[in-house]
Order: C-alpha cells, then structure tokens, then sequence
C-alpha cells in the first residue's frame, strides 16, 4: 500500500435486537447504521460517493436482494450514489471494505461509505440455519450432519487433534472468555446472558454436544445487526481533520490488507496441506499479507486482534496462524493468557462472534469498527491499554474467503 485508507467514523447497532419483533426488517438496520456512521463521522451524506453493502444471505432469509439500491431507498439523500453489494459469506463487509478502498487507491472516489447489515432473527433458527448451508459446497462437502457449520468446524477440531492434539479444556476457555469480554460490550448479543456453572466443561446437559467435536458453548450468536463504516482518501481526511479541528494522525487508518481464497469444501483444504505445518497455510498468507502492506515485521507489532470466532475453534486456529504459538500449539496462548486483557496480544475484547453476535454480513465491518475504536482508545471498559495497532481476521465458510486488515493510529 502506498497509502493508507482513513477511517472516519462507524457506527454498530445493537446486536441483542430482534428487529422483526418490533415490525421492522433489514431496510430499517441499513437506514440506522448508515446515518449513525455518518453522524459520527461528521460528514455530511452529500459528501458521499459511492456506496458498498455486504450482506451474505438476503435472498434466502428476506427474499431481498439488490440492496445496493437500499441504502438510496432508505436514506434518501444518498440518491444518485453508485452503490452496489458484495457476497463472501461471513466476510462479506470485509469485501465491501476492500472494493471501497480500491476505489479510494484508484483515485476514483474520495469519500465512501461501507454498510454490512444481516437479518437472522424473522425466521426459526433451524430455518436459518439451513439457509447458511448455502456458504457450502451444497451437495458436494460429504458431511454427514444436521448442522452443517457446527459438524464442519468439529472436523477442524478433529483435524487439529489428528495432527497435534487438542484438549478441549482450551476450546471451553475461549468460550469463557468471550462470553465474559462481551459483558462488557453494551452492544453484544450475549451482554446479559447467565451461565451454569457447568456452561464452560464438557458436561452434556449444561454444555450439550450440537455434533461431533462442536458443544453448544463452541457456537458464535447468529443474530440481526448491521454496522457502517465511512471511509476516505488521505486528501479528504486531511481536510476532514482541518474542518473538524481533529489531529489527522489521530485517525484510525487501514494501512495494511491481505485477502485469500480457497475452493468451497472444507476437506480440499485438509488434503491440500496436510504436508504443511499451518492447517490453513491461506489464511496464514492473508495475515503476512497484510503484515507487509502495513510495513511491520509480525505479530510483535500487534497491539491485539480482532478475529472469526464463529466456533472456538476458528479462534483456536487463529492463534497459530497469527503465530503467537508454534503451529499446533495454540494451547499455549490459552493457558498463559497471552490472548486476555493485559496479555500480549488480546482477542476478542468486544466478545467475538461468540459473545458480541454474528450478523453474518456485518461482521467484517463490525470487526474493523472495534479495532479502529480500540486504537483511538474509544472502546471503553474493553480497551486494550496503549493499542495503537490492531489486526482483523475475516472469513467465510471453512475459511473459503479470507480478509484481514490492520488498522492504526497515532504518529503517522
């Protein structure tokens, strides 16, 4: 990268909000979020020029597509915007992300807004469930299973224990502490939940298996939600922090972005590295990638990350592929509280996927929200002392698209 992407404000709706409950639908998420960015960016919608919506699975739970068009519909002044809307599974908005900024790079625009927005909630969960299927190779995975997604991340805590072993005491303890993070999020899901004592073992009625290798506990919150985020070119951000009286090295920026792909099947990806030391050596690429395009060295530069919790699992394989442990040895960071507040590089202190929510299409957007409030230490009780670079990892299905960002602020 050559230059960094600013960003100028975000906003997150409350992902504890069932919205059909209160007569309202994804139309209305968009409308929210959309103008809190802007409000908290302080820009003013005219300002504006393009538009990016991710959001994975509209059609099947809303039968509502095209909402690039939506953000017109619902915020009338943005009329006349080119918007347009991304597909990637879970990451989704982080797609959205990195269109926006290529746009941003390329001289096109100055000035673009980013909306990830996900409607679960208006039908039964086994309902919703199903249409997720659709982030898999339908037909093809030969998973035999009720759930597809909680049988498939079992099968990465059976291949992690087929190559290096695995305790799932460790797995239990990534589920305590992002149930715990997310109490301190007055927007997470999960922020108000009581637990059994027994919630956080492998004890079969407080913490029932879902299937094989995969507990209750193990499971991210799908949920509604939606957060937006208003992105911008160095000249507009400069101009920006000049009218605004704000410190432009004060900003959160992007600096640094890796993004991979792998096919659909979840095994393909187990054959393909199993001469590998990395389970996903993919998703290890996104990560350097990144690492390079922000010009630091490794994860020592890292103040804390952002990651995919859609089971304990996939934070579990986080830990090695950011290399805070040896491959296979994420145990480590688990035991010697490596990834908890005051360690050396927290996770999840929004509470993850699994305690703050996972609106499947707003979840890259929401995880680059919090880094770039914990470097500009507004996150509150769940600030990371000191951040001032923050690492996301984003991805979807068995980690078939994979995005991550690094995002800071403070001396330029």
């Amino acid at each position: 990268m050559n230059a960094p992407t600013y960003l100028l404000g975000g906003h997150q709706s409350d992902f504890a909000k069932v919205w059909s409950r209160q007569g309202q639908d994804v139309s209305d998420m968009v409308r929210e979020s959309a103008l809190g960015a802007l409000e908290d960016a302080r820009v003013n919608p005219s300002a504006i020029q393009s538009i990016h919506v991710g959001n994975a699975f509209g059609e099947l739970q809303r039968q509502q597509a095209h909402l690039g068009a939506m953000v017109a519909q619902v915020v009338p002044e943005l009329w006349g915007v080119p918007a347009m809307r991304h597909e990637g599974a879970c990451a989704s908005a982080s797609l959205a992300v990195l269109t926006a900024m290529a746009e941003i790079e390329a001289g096109r625009y100055d000035c673009v807004l980013v909306v990830g927005a996900e409607e679960f909630k208006n039908t039964p969960g086994d309902v919703a469930s199903q249409n997720q299927n659709a982030a898999s190779w339908q037909g093809h995975e030969d998973i035999e299973c009720r759930f597809m997604w909680p049988a498939a991340f079992g099968l990465v805590a059976a291949e992690y224990e087929r190559r290096y072993g695995l305790d799932r005491k460790h797995l239990n303890r990534i589920a305590e502490l992002n149930y715990g993070h997310a109490k301190r999020n007055p927007l997470a899901q999960t922020r108000k939940w009581a637990f059994d004592p027994l919630a956080f073992t492998d004890d079969d009625e407080a913490n029932p298996v879902i299937e094989p290798g995969t507990r209750r506990q193990d499971c991210g919150q799908i949920t509604d939600g939606a957060c937006s985020l208003v992105l911008a070119s160095p000249a507009f951000a400069a101009a920006h922090a000049r009218r605004t009286g704000v410190a432009l090295h004060t900003l959160p920026r992007i600096t640094g972005w890796g993004h991979t792909n792998a096919g659909l099947r979840l095994k393909d990806k187990f054959e393909r590295s199993k001469n590998d030391a990395l389970v996903f050596p993919h998703v290890r690429q996104a990560i350097e990638d990144g690492w390079r395009r922000a010009g630091v060295s490794g994860i020592a530069a890292i103040d804390g990350i952002e990651t995919h919790d859609c089971f304990t699992t996939t934070e579990y394989m986080a830990i090695d592929h950011f290399g805070l442990t040896p491959p296979g040895q994420s145990w480590q960071a688990v035991e010697d509280g490596s990834i908890e507040p005051g360690g050396r590089c927290p996770m999840n202190l929004s509470g993850g996927l699994i305690g703050c929510g996972h609106p499947v299409g707003a979840t890259g957007a929401r995880m680059l929200w919090d880094a770039a409030r914990q470097v500009t230490g507004r996150a509150e009780a769940a600030q990371i002392e000191g951040a001032r670079r923050v690492q996301t990892l984003n991805i979807g299905g068995s980690c078939a698209t994979v995005v991550s960002f690094v995002v800071e602020a403070g001396a330029a």
